[in-house]
């Protein structure tokens, strides 16, 4: 009878692992994997522990502004690593990845997979505060990639060319991968309604920092101008998040005319169908799957030209790039897809063709397992 490897997944919130890392999780345990999942506390443990997981509950803060808190989720952190030994060690969103990293240095783990999704809000702000940030997530950084026996998965080659160029890893030791893939049976091209108002869906975590002020102001234009269209943000608060929206910005919204705000919706393929245009004007990402599921469905998106959102796309063939922060061009291009019929079913029926082609997760899960066989 062979050994049994183990792996483990830490991962900031339970939700996020099953909608971003379960059928890659569900692969290895066929390959013959112990699975074992380390997240916060929530409602979607319980449906982690119905595959087969073991798991294992973390305290992790969401802003990090506490000191000793931090500290203890990496002592937590570590002494987690150190009881599973796994064979396999799978790190998922940055505090996992940089605690996790960190101590993985002084424990012996096999191999080390590092998922950076996106290096978001570090490097978007501005001012001195965020600046010190900066130098102290970049050292972290170094500390918990710059090792021989981690593979970091990278979504876009900007994000990947930034942490080689800020030493952070060597280029060797990365690999690049769009997207944590989708399901193309799940997610299946449907022809338009073309016969009601388009209809304009945003579809993210109501954060400012995915174009929310920027979807709302074009709408207004858009209102002013006489555009016929229908618009929908569909998505959750997320108020741990220095870049959420409240309940206030959504009773503000409801407000507006031709929009309505439809919160979190389980069901995303079919918010898509009966969706014409899918918009994420977002300030930079790693790889949105939102768009990836968009085009998957058949629609025709419009984004922003920033790292990530840039590489979800085929500009001009499955949909639009604007100008990150740019109200107008963003409204130009809503008008543009909302009145030209052709070219929008056009960019859908493209869209669907790149999602075959790029992201099916069959294609994500064997690189996934591809990269765990590897040892250094």
């Amino acid at each position: 009878m062979g050994i049994t490897l183990k792996i483990l997944y830490i991962v900031n919130e339970p939700w996020f692992f099953l909608s971003h890392r379960l059928p890659i999780a569900l692969a290895a345990q066929e390959q013959g994997y112990t699975v074992h999942v380390a997240t916060r506390a929530g409602e979607a443990v319980s449906e982690i522990l119905d595959k087969g997981f073991i798991h294992h509950e973390i305290t992790l803060s969401r802003n990090g502004s506490s000191i000793p808190s931090e500290l203890n989720s990496l002592l937590a952190i570590w002494k987690l690593i150190n009881n599973v030994k796994p064979d396999v060690l799978h790190l998922v969103t940055i505090k996992p990845v940089l605690y996790g990293g960190i101590a993985s240095r002084f424990i012996s783990v096999n191999k080390v997979v590092a998922a950076v999704s996106g290096l978001g809000t570090l490097f978007l702000a501005a001012g001195a505060k965020a600046d010190l940030k900066r130098k102290v997530g970049v050292g972290l950084y170094r500390l918990a990639l710059h090792s021989k026996k981690t593979t970091v998965i990278l979504q876009n080659p900007d994000d990947k060319q930034l942490l080689i160029d800020l030493k952070a890893v060597k280029a060797e030791q990365t690999t690049l991968i769009r997207g944590s893939g989708i399901d193309l049976s799940t997610f299946q091209a449907t022809p338009e309604n073309l016969t009601g108002t388009p209809v304009v869906t945003f579809a993210a975590r109501l954060l400012f920092d995915k174009g929310l002020s920027e979807y709302i102001e074009a709408i207004k234009l858009l209102n002013k101008k006489g555009v016929i269209a229908n618009y929908q943000i569909v998505g959750d608060l997320d108020l741990g998040n220095n870049t959420s929206a409240t309940e206030q910005n959504i009773e503000e919204w409801k407000a507006i005319p031709n929009l309505v705000v439809l919160g979190y919706q389980k069901d995303m393929s079919t918010v898509f169908r009966d969706s014409n245009i899918v918009v994420l004007p977002s300030y930079r990402e790693g790889l949105p799957k939102v768009l990836i599921e968009a085009a998957a469905c058949g629609r025709a998106v419009i984004t922003t030209d920033v790292p990530g959102c840039r590489d979800a796309i085929e500009e001009n063939k499955t949909g639009l790039l604007v100008p990150v922060k740019d109200s107008q061009a963003l409204a130009d291009a809503i008008e543009q897809l909302v009145t030209d019929t052709e070219l929008r079913v056009e960019m859908g029926i493209a869209g669907r063709q790149l999602a075959e082609r790029e992201f099916a997760i069959e294609k994500v899960i064997e690189q996934h397992l591809s990269i765990y066989q590897q040892t250094n």
